[in-house]
């Protein structure tokens, strides 16, 4: 086991250090997803803990994007991973939501780090591989977390929807929490969660009721769910026994710790 995992705060259903509420995107909808406007601007709302997507760059650094293509939110084109960090930084990553965004630059994933670690928020990062890429993306990403929170009070929360990407992240850094995305429930999902060594199931919102939050619970596992952005949804989730509602509306769901 990596030395500096194991020394690691252990994260589970005994120990549960995250706020309930969590920016989806920093605050995706209200300023340029994945980027630091977007985290600033969720924190403006009180929010502490920022959920985001992170892939590798072409010299196999993790950034933050969503997409496999660089088309949607950037200036550029075609795909992530076939530009360098050098060729990503020059690119305007937030010209494409507002004017009053433009310039704003793709972060790195040492860049989170040293923001959210300089004001005690808390992250989930979602492992967000280019098709084809899953296990390098889950070892590096892992190794990169593990390094840039060495220290920390609260580990980053590991998520993703490739269970090679989680699984590639356990075998190099098994003392992350790691939680599995989910956006159907199978029937067999409290296994796949133990074969990862997951503390957390993270589904569509839609999958869940009161009765799959209580056998997670029961079978030690806690739950979180995206993307939730109706307050009736969301009280009625957090109602249940919700651990972790991800939503878009910071400037309408008031955060609890």
């Amino acid at each position: 086991m990596n030395q500096a995992a194991s020394i690691l705060p252990v994260v589970g259903a005994a120990h549960w250090p995250y706020p309930r509420h969590i920016a989806h995107r920093g605050a995706g909808k209200l300023a340029p997803e994945n980027t630091l406007a977007a985290f600033r601007h969720g924190a403006s709302f009180g929010y502490r803990m920022f959920e985001f997507d992170v892939k590798l760059s072409a010299d196999g650094k993790p950034v933050l994007m969503h997409d496999a293509t660089l088309d949607r939110t950037t200036s550029g084109a075609g795909r992530v991973d076939a530009l360098t960090l050098g060729e990503l930084a020059a690119l305007d990553a937030g010209g494409w939501h507002s004017p009053a965004y433009a310039g704003e630059p793709v972060p790195t994933l040492a860049a989170i780090a040293r923001y959210t670690r300089a004001n005690g928020f808390h992250v989930n990062i979602e492992i967000k591989p280019v098709p084809g890429n899953e296990c390098r993306t889950g070892a590096a990403v892992a190794l990169d977390a593990l390094a840039l929170w060495q220290g920390a009070d609260v580990p980053p929360l590991l998520s993703s929807f490739s269970e090679e990407a989680l699984d590639a992240a356990r075998q190099v850094a098994p003392g992350l929490p790691r939680a599995l995305l989910l956006d159907k429930l199978p029937a067999d999902w409290p296994a796949r969660l133990r074969r990862l060594g997951c503390v957390a199931l993270d589904v569509n919102h839609r999958a869940l009721d009161a009765a799959v939050i209580a056998q997670a619970h029961a079978d030690g596992f806690k739950v979180l769910c995206y993307t939730v952005n109706d307050a009736g949804r969301a009280a009625e989730l957090l109602s249940w026994g919700l651990d972790g509602l991800i939503t878009d509306a910071v400037d309408r769901l008031a955060p609890q710790p």
